[in-house]
């Protein structure tokens, strides 16, 4: 399964190119295609999918999801990382710059000195709508020479987000509109708009002596996603049972796309109501219903084990993390943890915990979110992962295959 993990992060550099790939996948496997149907019809409530930008909702068997409610498995699309911005053609010392915007929280020193691709989406004028993503590298954020900074070893690299981000692409070369045309096949009066991300060029790897590690970019949080989807296309579920991946995740959810935003409640009541529910039925399977929020936890460190809390220090290929925190940082609850324990015994495992030190702030996910919109008791999961928002994040090699098989587990009875 790891080949099929390792395809998975080097074909979606971008939220789009996640939700392509598995809409490709669901329609392989005769899942329906919702995305523009309301109302919903029966035959969908077997196998279907609704897609919108950058996330995606598939379903199984929910025909009888009123009375037994939903298990959801939540995960994001989205990682941090530097979007261009959209008027581009700065020249800074002779090199034509790509010039950027912040998304989310990056760790900012390890997107320098790497070689970068271009990845995004255009939309034309015809009304289509085409993903792209540079097959080799087209840009580089340089550092400062040390003989420029001697003293940068000592005080700490500083990169002020304005001045220092930038990329070079060229000399003289094609304006970014011309190139992205050229590369799509197109005019560039057939663009009208487009986004664009840089993105690592170093293909996902396992290292390790023994192959113990997977390295790669965006494993928060397309390991989850990879997870879920794996788990509902190919194992037997027993029970209503639905993925929801989101995106703007990092940046706060609060889109029509994100786990703040309201397509989730609006898809459950139109399948709800498909499968002849009426709003106080809707409302009662809400009741009944279950989530897991699947993302990734901060393993504890080699060179850094002050940061953990002895007791609540995950470590790489131990298995699936439980999170918690009681200022509802995390959704998990003493009642919303037991449907994943039972997962746990029912595959003979069993979880790490993870609980932040109190003088660490703990940062969120959208488990919080989606119980507190839909009033869902909800659990918070993940796999133990070291340099989280880097370019290049590291888990352990058996972990993705435990989180999957313990989402499968989650849904049979």
């Amino acid at each position: 399964m790891l080949s099929s993990l390792l395809d998975h992060l080097a074909s979606c550099p971008t939220s789009h190119h996640v939700v392509d790939r598995w809409v490709k996948a669901l329609i392989e496997s005769k899942f329906v295609d919702v995305s523009n149907d309301m109302p919903y019809s029966p035959e969908a409530l077997k196998a279907g999918f609704i897609r919108k930008g950058g996330s995606l909702i598939v379903w199984r068997q929910l025909d009888d999801m009123n009375q037994r409610g939903v298990r959801i498995v939540g995960a994001h699309t989205d990682s941090p990382g530097l979007h261009l911005k959209p008027c581009q053609g700065r020249v800074a010392a002779g090199q034509d710059m790509l010039d950027v915007e912040v998304y989310g929280g990056p760790l900012l020193s390890s997107w320098a000195d790497r070689d970068l691709r271009v990845a995004g989406r255009a939309l034309l004028r015809d009304g289509s709508s085409r993903l792209y993503a540079s097959t080799d590298a087209v840009a580089r954020i340089s550092l400062l020479a040390i003989h420029l900074d001697r003293e940068v070893n000592d005080r700490g690299l500083i990169l002020d987000r304005h001045l220092h981000l930038s990329a070079m692409w060229g000399q003289g070369g094609h304006g970014f509109i011309d190139w992205l045309a050229d590369h799509l096949g197109v005019n560039s009066q057939d663009i009208v708009t487009w986004t664009g991300e840089l993105n690592d060029s170093q293909t996902p790897a396992l290292i390790g002596q023994s192959c113990e590690y997977v390295a790669s970019s965006k494993l928060d949080n397309q390991v989850s996603c990879w997870a879920a989807m794996s788990a509902l296309l190919s194992s037997e579920v027993s029970r209503p049972s639905m993925v929801a991946l989101f995106d703007h995740e990092e940046v706060g959810s609060d889109s029509t796309t994100g786990a703040s935003g309201p397509l989730l409640e609006h898809v459950l009541e139109g399948l709800s109501n498909a499968s002849g529910g009426t709003r106080n039925e809707f409302l009662n399977m809400l009741s009944r219903s279950h989530c897991v929020s699947a993302d990734s936890s901060h393993a504890l460190h080699p060179n850094y084990p002050d940061r953990h809390h002895p007791l609540h220090a995950p470590v790489l290929n131990g298995g699936v993390v439980i999170k918690t925190n009681v200022g509802q940082r995390y959704a998990s609850s003493a009642e919303s943890i037991i449907p994943i324990l039972k997962a746990f015994d029912r595959i003979g495992a069993s979880p790490q915990w993870f609980s932040s030190k109190n003088v660490i702030p703990c940062g969120s996910t959208i488990g919080p979110l989606t119980a507190t919109r839909l009033g869902i008791e909800t659990v918070d999961i993940g796999i133990p992962q070291l340099s989280m928002h880097s370019i290049r994040e590291t888990c352990g090699s058996a972990d993705p295959e435990s989180l999957r098989t313990l989402l499968a587990a989650y849904w049979r009875d």
